[in-house]
């Protein structure tokens, strides 16, 4: 769990730097999808899942 929890802040933070620097490719999209891979390992998938499906219920409801 330690280690997931520090991939997904590295992963993070290097997404977070390419996103703000605007350099967008291969490695950007990796980055992306690893980041996603270990979120969703952590505990923080429940929380998210849950804040998307209300966010869809909300939408879909207008």
């Amino acid at each position: 769990m330690a280690i997931t929890v520090s991939l997904v802040a590295l992963f993070g933070l290097v997404l977070f730097f390419l996103l703000r620097s605007k350099t967008l490719g291969a490695g950007s999209a990796f980055i992306a999808v690893m980041f996603g891979f270990f979120l969703a390992s952590t505990g923080a998938a429940t929380p998210i899942n849950q804040l998307t499906d209300s966010v869809i219920d909300a939408l879909s409801n207008l």
